[in-house]
């Protein structure tokens, strides 16, 4: 649990350290004002960069070139606290545990798992196929460290392959071919039982609060057949390898797998409304957390930025009551919404204004 979080000179918020120490925080406050900058904060101190897709420099206040943000937490309430730091100074982002360095953003997210709830999650739903693949690998990363180090490795031999396409270099492709079938192949076989794993239980989260009657769930499609082997996925490069050289990009592997929801074996993301769009996407984020939890046994901190707006007041109230197991939870709110009516007598309620975080009400 975050007991303080301090900003300095991070986005448009005010440089100051706030007492978060509760299981629920509320901060209400009007569009623009620094609600989200916060979650944002607190999403940096977990994972060691921004949920919001800016680059580190842009986070800093504007007319500022550097910024830093610190929080005490403590994993348990007999457990010794804790600091964490995230700066970025002279173009350099750094991350400290207790004031040791970290050189590897894997430790955060073992240390502080979190899962944001925002807006652009209807990308998982609706949008381009690499925001699917992206929400796989993050679950993947939560719930196996391992995962992530398979993703890099990938990652850089498919970087490198491509470089060799658009430079015709036939002698280092022979090479490429077998290290990028030897990661994919780990890679697409690690996906598969990972989302084998998920699938039931975003079904019966999505269930539990649609009530479609109609099982909801997730299929995947990868870019080379399950069940071939390295040596099969070798072969099947060098017979794509005029095309490829042509187009200096590799045409298949990991990179081009493709996921869909399912309805009766048909594509539901295709038919389904924009309501149900909407409450599938919010649903990934809660089966995610829900996934960490199972799996790790470590309850994640939830981070929900507007996602109650949208949804009417019945799944509202199922969404709420049926939130993942987690550690501790942050959630925006605009002034007219009902948040006290998800309050209990421990939750912290700030008023976000301008940037700066006030006392104004404890439930």
């Amino acid at each position: 649990m975050f007991e303080t979080v301090t900003t300095l000179r991070f986005r448009n918020l005010a440089d100051a350290s706030t007492g978060v120490g509760a299981r629920r925080v509320f901060l209400v406050g009007d569009n623009g004002q620094g609600k989200t900058n916060f979650l944002d904060a607190v999403y940096s101190l977990c994972y060691g960069a921004s949920f919001r897709g800016a680059t580190d420099a842009e986070a800093a206040r504007h007319g500022q070139e550097e910024w830093s943000l610190a929080a005490d937490t403590r994993a348990g309430s007999e457990d010794p606290p804790s600091r964490v730091t995230v700066s970025f100074r002279a173009g350099r982002k750094a991350a400290a545990l207790d004031g040791k360095a970290v050189p590897d953003r894997k430790a955060m997210i073992e240390r502080n798992p979190a899962v944001v709830f925002c807006p652009s999650d209807m990308d998982f739903a609706q949008g381009e196929p690499e925001r699917r693949r992206f929400f796989l690998d993050q679950t993947a990363s939560l719930v196996s460290p391992g995962y992530l180090d398979s993703l890099r490795a990938y990652r850089k031999v498919l970087r490198m392959r491509n470089q060799s396409l658009k430079d015709g270099r036939l002698d280092v492709l022979e090479v490429l071919d077998e290290q990028l079938a030897e990661y994919g192949t780990v890679l697409r076989d690690r996906r598969a039982e990972i989302l084998g794993l998920f699938d039931p239980v975003f079904a019966e989260r999505y269930e539990a609060v649609a009530r479609l009657g109609i099982r909801v769930g997730l299929e995947y499609r990868p870019s080379w057949k399950p069940g071939t082997g390295p040596e099969e996925v070798v072969a099947a490069l060098r017979a794509r390898r005029r095309d490829e050289l042509a187009l200096g990009v590799t045409l298949s592997g990991p990179h081009r797998d493709r996921f869909r929801f399912t309805r009766e074996g048909g594509d539901f993301a295709a038919f389904a409304s924009t309501g149900q769009l909407r409450l599938l996407a919010l649903t990934l984020r809660g089966a995610q957390a829900g996934f960490c939890a199972e799996r790790t046994g470590r309850k994640p901190l939830l981070l929900l930025d507007d996602v109650l707006l949208e949804l009417d007041p019945e799944k509202r109230r199922r969404f709420m009551e049926g939130l993942p197991p987690h550690g501790q939870a942050f959630f925006t709110f605009l002034p007219g919404e009902p948040y006290g009516d998800y309050a209990d007598d421990s939750t912290m309620v700030y008023w976000v204004d301008d940037g700066r975080l006030s006392d104004k009400d404890r439930r």
